[in-house]
């Protein structure tokens, strides 16, 4: 069976900012014509399940202005730093956000946040090994994270009572679980990651 390639045929830019950019695409569809599909590109970001020897997971308040409300989710940042690999972003993201470092890293989860209108992936790290490290604050939102260290069950706890929304916690939290539980296994934190973004990023090389 010969399957339909969704080529493009024009693309033009509707708002380049400094963390995302719209663009409208004109794909080829299987019918013969055209369509218009709207793509949000993004720089890709890492988010962290630190996990330490009791079982406890960190977790952050943080204002989300989209939803209107803070929502708890993993110490996370962009992957927007050139040249550092996404667990050297997930490392320095876990010391500023929380004041701490990790001697062990697992790949958990690789979630396309909504593939139906952005090319967002963050990759989710599982960090053990874990000491307190002096934290540096970057920003006014980062000054305002409240940290709280939860067991692993409440927090998974928490996801599945809609407690948890944030994409990428709710997976990684539940892939945690899973792989601490002995019925999964993670990937080396340097794994590939082929879904990263990358159109976003080039715009600053050109």
């Amino acid at each position: 069976m010969t399957r339909h390639e969704f080529s493009t045929v024009s693309s033009r830019d509707v708002h380049v900012g400094r963390v995302v950019a719209l663009r409208v695409d004109e794909v080829a569809m299987p019918g013969g014509g055209t369509a218009k599909r709207e793509v949000v590109e993004h720089l890709g970001a890492v988010a962290v399940v630190a996990l330490d020897d009791d079982g406890g997971v960190t977790l952050v308040h943080q204002y989300r202005h989209p939803l209107g409300r803070r929502l708890w989710e993993l110490p996370a940042g962009l992957l927007d730093a050139g040249g550092e690999s996404p667990r050297e972003a997930a490392a320095r993201e876990l010391a500023e956000e929380v004041g701490l470092a990790a001697t062990e890293w697992v790949t958990l989860v690789d979630v396309a946040v909504s593939p139906g209108f952005t090319d967002e992936v963050v990759r989710v790290f599982l960090a053990r090994g874990l000491s307190v490290v002096d934290r540096d604050v970057q920003g006014e939102e980062e000054a305002d994270l409240e940290a709280r260290t939860f067991p692993l069950d409440e927090a998974v706890a928490m996801a599945l009572a809609g407690e948890i929304v944030n994409g990428p916690a709710v997976a990684g939290l539940l892939a945690a679980r899973a792989v601490v539980a002995g019925g999964a296994a993670g990937r080396p934190a340097d794994a590939p990651f082929h879904d990263r973004p990358t159109r976003f990023a080039r715009r600053s090389e050109r």
